[in-house]
């Protein structure tokens, strides 16, 4: 397995790969099975398969949790060398030394759900990934659906953008209990891990509760009602078209709509997401 910690670095490797479909894994290390689902799913659909370990200060701002940011390479270098990879692109800075001069901006989808709070979140979060596309060229990128509004907004860039890549979501993996596995869980203390599972709890309660009503409204309270109880701080509880991340107020056929829900638990940031009419 190769470790490239330099852009020529890794594009002198992969010169070396003829005729053969390259698969990137983005991530920022800390890895755990739901990264393992995303290396196991680009292994079956690329020859070669290069996961990038960058931790993007690009995408992080003020008072938030760069600088404490889990960073267990050597971990994850043995987890990726387990699961056959190519090769770990794992650079030290990907900006120059003055600072990103020249870098993307997300236009409306970044403004509902985590990019009300995160201003910039997703600006950095395109940045990195366009330039991840331009180092690596990969012809597929796998990324987790758990960060749905991130998967939404990248598939965009590559449609906007024409850029010749087919971007692949790879389902949630969770806890034997439902929590979604996130490299954050590792924050929550023993009574807040107890507590987590409420989040997809409440999604299932809510896709039930579909099955009786479709009145958005109604849906989002019994929402609400099933975390009032706990010491849960909702940051948001929205239905959205999955694809436009538009608000969804009434039913229609051309939406797909789909749970959203980001919530404190102690000072721990949790994310998940459901569609409201689970495939059968």
């Amino acid at each position: 397995m190769m470790i490239a910690k330099t852009p020529s670095d890794l594009r002198h490797y992969l010169g070396t790969i003829k005729q053969e479909r390259i698969a990137l894994v983005p991530t920022m290390g800390c890895l755990h099975a739901g990264h393992i689902s995303l290396i196991r799913k680009a292994k079956r659909l690329a020859d070669i398969v290069v996961v990038s370990i960058y931790v993007n200060p690009l995408q992080f701002g003020e008072n938030e949790d760069f600088g404490q940011y889990p960073r267990v390479f050597e971990d994850d270098a043995a987890i990726c060398k387990a699961e056959g990879v190519d090769c770990i692109f794992h650079p030290h800075n990907l900006y120059t030394d003055d600072g990103a001069k020249i870098t993307l901006q997300v236009h409306n989808l970044d403004k509902p759900l985590c990019g009300a709070s995160r201003m910039g979140h997703f600006d950095g979060v395109v940045t990195v990934v366009n330039i991840l596309f331009n180092v690596v060229q990969p012809n597929i990128a796998v990324f987790g659906e758990k960060d749905w509004q991130q998967l939404a907004i990248i598939h965009r860039m590559v449609s906007d953008l024409h850029m010749p890549i087919e971007i692949v979501g790879s389902e949630i993996i969770r806890e034997d209990d439902g929590l979604a596995m996130s490299s954050r869980n590792r924050y929550l203390n023993k009574q807040e891990r107890a507590l987590a599972p409420k989040l997809y709890n409440t999604l299932q309660s809510m896709q039930s509760f579909a099955s009786q009503t479709h009145h958005i409204e109604n849906i989002l309270q019994h929402g609400l009602a099933q975390l009032e109880p706990h010491p849960i701080a909702v940051e948001y509880l929205d239905i959205r078209d999955e694809r436009s991340l538009q608000s969804v107020r009434r039913m229609d056929e051309n939406i797909q709509p789909r749970i959203f829900i980001a919530a404190k638990i102690g000072n721990t940031r949790l994310l998940d997401n459901a569609p409201l009419f689970p495939k059968i």
